[in-house]
């Protein structure tokens, strides 16, 4: 068996260079755009990569910030301080240092209320109101009971009272 005599014809000898050189130039024209697909998604990776840490990075500088304002948010939440204002107190003749010992006197009544959470206070409103309204409070010989006009629940529990005489 032997090879047909083929390399004797320039046709196919023609045919067999231009496969070569197309096979060649091909293979140039695929390395070319295989390395440039290449080169452009390694940016996409190195880029995405760049973002995600980026992006773990700002998830814990929020995690940290929601954290201490969590903290703050607790602090704030609670009862920090109570303020009592009598408001007719011009009206009896009163003194200011008699006005001043029955607002002290009330803000140990309701102390208890100091560092509790807002809404265990909310709750309790109706007693802190029973606890001032029952109070009878003696200055200068004579009776008084004391009215809760206005409260105000927050971070500080504000209470404005008026005083009137015992009935």
């Amino acid at each position: 068996m032997r090879i047909p005599p083929l390399y004797r014809k320039p046709s196919w000898q023609r045919f067999f260079a231009g496969a070569a050189i197309g096979g060649a130039i091909s293979w140039c024209i695929f390395l070319f755009i295989f390395g440039t697909w290449q080169e452009k998604h390694t940016m996409l990776i190195r880029e995405q990569k760049e973002t995600i840490a980026d992006l773990k990075n700002d998830i814990k500088i929020w995690q940290e910030e929601y954290k201490a304002m969590n903290k703050r948010n607790i602090e704030q939440l609670t009862v920090q301080t109570i303020s009592v204002k009598i408001t007719n107190w011009e009206k009896y003749n009163l003194d200011s240092f008699s006005i001043f010992q029955v607002e002290d006197s009330v803000k140990e009544d309701i102390g208890m209320m100091t560092a509790k959470d807002l809404e265990t206070v909310y709750k309790g409103k109706d007693l802190i109101k029973k606890i001032i309204e029952n109070k009878i409070v003696k200055l200068n010989g004579k009776s008084y009971k004391l009215e809760v006009k206005e409260m105000i629940i927050y971070t500080t529990l504000s209470i404005q009272l008026e005083i009137h005489f015992e009935k």
